[in-house]
């Protein structure tokens, strides 16, 4: 989908004379946001239709700890992408505009051909509607020395292990697309996901597949390959109790169509 939007952007360029533009960057941002908001309307009918859990295509990210980089991993972590599921495609592009790319409301409700005032309530709405927790700070390193556990924990079958580094109120949603297997439904409880990744590999559910820690939307994940063959990509939302860090939601995208372009 980023491909084919930055593409219908570049022809649109392309074929406008340039001093018919006042600012490249508020025409370019317009188009860019009116093709999206058209795409998402066409893909929340498709997802009425989905087999099983929807989940956002995983992005291949490079480490750094940068502050500079903090904010833009925080809107691109697995975990910020489900929650803006929950609003409209308009909702999504005001919230998007403002939160994360700082545009004042004029320059939004040009893009999105809404008043000022209403892009004001539509940006409330839509961060209320997101309800999101506090944030708690995790560093990068924090959070991988929390999966390099997971991993060992799980390729080992440690039960107590893997149920130590989980909230009680754990929740596993994989994304099968109908095209390979996957539970349908998300697990709920961290006895019910642990007991179920130990299965996957004593009862090779997957055939012989190898793991390796790469980092997923901005955070550090695992990606299950089957000999060269990307499977399955985890990725983690975590959770801050006390002085410790445990492991609140995996999400797991194993539709081979959203896995295609990781190598």
């Amino acid at each position: 989908m980023r491909d084919d939007m930055l593409q219908e952007t570049y022809l649109r360029w392309i074929k406008i004379a340039l001093e018919e533009v006042k600012s490249p960057k508020s025409y370019l941002s317009s188009i860019t946001t009116r093709l999206c908001i058209d795409y998402l309307r066409s893909a929340r009918v498709k997802r009425e239709h989905y087999i099983g859990s929807w989940l956002p295509e995983p992005l291949i990210t490079q480490e750094s700890e940068s502050t500079d980089l903090v904010e833009l991993t925080d809107s691109l972590s697995m975990a910020f992408l489900v929650m803006l599921e929950r609003l409209s495609p308009t909702e999504r592009a005001v919230f998007l505009l403002r939160e994360v790319f700082g545009y004042n409301y004029t320059e939004i409700s040009n893009i999105v051909d809404k008043k000022a005032a209403n892009c004001r309530q539509i940006f409330k709405r839509a961060r209320h509607n997101l309800k999101q927790s506090e944030r708690f700070p995790i560093t990068t390193q924090q959070q991988k020395n929390i999966v390099e556990q997971f991993l060992q924990a799980w390729i080992s079958g440690d039960l107590q292990s893997l149920l130590a580094l989980m909230t009680s109120d754990i929740t596993w949603c994989s994304d099968g697309g109908g095209k390979v297997k996957a539970a349908l439904k998300p697990l709920c409880g961290s006895m019910k996901v642990a007991r179920f990744l130990i299965a996957i590999r004593q009862n090779k559910i997957i055939p012989t597949f190898t793991s390796h820690i790469c980092n997923i939307n901005g955070n550090p994940g695992i990606i299950n390959y089957t000999e060269t063959k990307p499977q399955s990509v985890f990725s983690f939302e975590f959770k801050v109790s006390g002085d410790r860090i445990f492991i609140q939601n995996v999400f797991a995208i194993l539709n081979p169509e959203k896995l295609k372009w990781i190598t």
